[in-house]
Order: C-alpha cells, then sequence, then structure tokens
C-alpha cells in the first residue's frame, strides 16, 4: 500500500474501527476523483476510468501482434496528470462499463448507454470528430471524409484521422468503424488486428472483405 493509500485510510477510519476498503474510504472523504478497474476482453486487457461525470478513458493494456499498446502505469499516470492525482482502483464504480462491454463482446449489445466524460479530448473540431463518431451505428462504416464533414471541415480529413488517433474512449467512441472510403481498414488506437477483431464481432468484416453497409444517421 503506498503512503498516499495510507494517508486517505487515516483520514477516513473511525477511532478504534476497522480498516474501510480504501475506494470507499476515499469517496467518503470526497477524495476518489478518477475510479478505474483492469478489465479482460477478447482485445486484451482493458483500463477503464471514470470520473462522478462519466466514463473518461478505456485504453488497451499490453501490446498487440503490432506492439500497440500500453501500461497501466503509463496510464494511471496521464490521468493523474490531466485530471487528478486522487486515481484509485474502484472496481464497483466502473460495474455499468464492465457489463456494458462485456454485452457488447457478447453480440448481445449495439449501443452503449453510458455517461461520458469528454474531457480528454480536445475541444472544438477534434471532440466534433469523436462525438459524430459516436453516432455511427453499429455494424456500419464511414469514411474519415465523411466523418470530417459531420464534424464541419470536408476536406480536414487527415486531421478528422489524427483526432480518432487519439481516441480516448475507443469501442464505445466506435473508431474502429472508420475507414478509408476505398475500404482499406486505415489506422487504430489499438492495433489493426484489434480493429478487425471489433469489426468481425459486429460482422462488419468477412474475413478480410467488406460489404456495403455504409451510412451515418
Amino acid at each position: 500500500m503506498t503512503d498516499h493509500e495510507h494517508a486517505l485510510l487515516g483520514r477516513a477510519r473511525p477511532a478504534d474501527g476497522p480498516l474501510p476498503d480504501l475506494a470507499v474510504a476515499a469517496a467518503d472523504a470526497g477524495l476518489l476523483d478518477v475510479a478505474y478497474v483492469v478489465e479482460p476482453s477478447p482485445v486484451g486487457d482493458l483500463l477503464l476510468a471514470a470520473t462522478p461525470n462519466g466514463l473518461v478513458r478505456i485504453a488497451y493494456l499490453g501490446a498487440d501482434a503490432a506492439g500497440s499498446g500500453a501500461g497501466a502505469d503509463a496510464v494511471l499516470a496521464e490521468l493523474a496528470r490531466r485530471l487528478s492525482p486522487r486515481v484509485l482502483a474502484a472496481p464497483a464504480r466502473l460495474d455499468p462499463a464492465r457489463r456494458e462491454l462485456e454485452e457488447f463482446f457478447a453480440r448481445q449489445r449495439q449501443a452503449f448507454d453510458l455517461a461520458i466524460d469528454w474531457r480528454l479530448t480536445a475541444a472544438g473540431f477534434g471532440r466534433r470528430v469523436l462525438r459524430a463518431t459516436a453516432r455511427i451505428p453499429y455494424g456500419r462504416i464511414a469514411s474519415y471524409k465523411e466523418i470530417a464533414a459531420r464534424a464541419g471541415s470536408p476536406r480536414a480529413y487527415r486531421a478528422a484521422g489524427t483526432a480518432l488517433g487519439g481516441n480516448p474512449l475507443p469501442i464505445v467512441v466506435p473508431c474502429h468503424r472508420v475507414l478509408h472510403a476505398g475500404g482499406g481498414l486505415g489506422g487504430y488506437t489499438g492495433g489493426l488486428e484489434r480493429k478487425q477483431t471489433l469489426l468481425a464481432i459486429e460482422g462488419v468484416l468477412s474475413g478480410r472483405q467488406l460489404p456495403p453497409r455504409r451510412g451515418l444517421p
């Protein structure tokens, strides 16, 4: 247990009482700003993080075949630097996200019903790109140019690609559904193997052939 955790427990522990659960103690003391959990999935371990405003981060941990992925310590350091140093493991706070992701991977859920905290996305065009991406229906695809147009700048498809590459909420904000206009997979923050897996779960990929299931709502 770290010194910070000891300090949290010391502040929240009742006199002569038992040691409380750290996350509960921190929350009761108003010291839990970012809750996180590491969750296994068909695309590798995911670090999920949430603030009181909603889900704020989904990070791929470890490496895929192409070497993509980050370590948990690096993700937690980023959250502490950009949001708050009061970051603690609190699995129960992430139960809704864990449940919905499990249903998605089991092909039992086609839309997420989670509050989103957008603070890790750049304001302006980048955030509009991600909000447009969040509206791509399950099992459908869109091109970078279409997403750029929905975000208000049809010619800024390269900038749209950059915004998608920095998506802090993959899967829930489904940047895996954005491909090149000609059908090429394009890039993906978690590596192309994960992108292919997600598209296959949604029935978009059969082998490597893309059916014409385009269209934004």
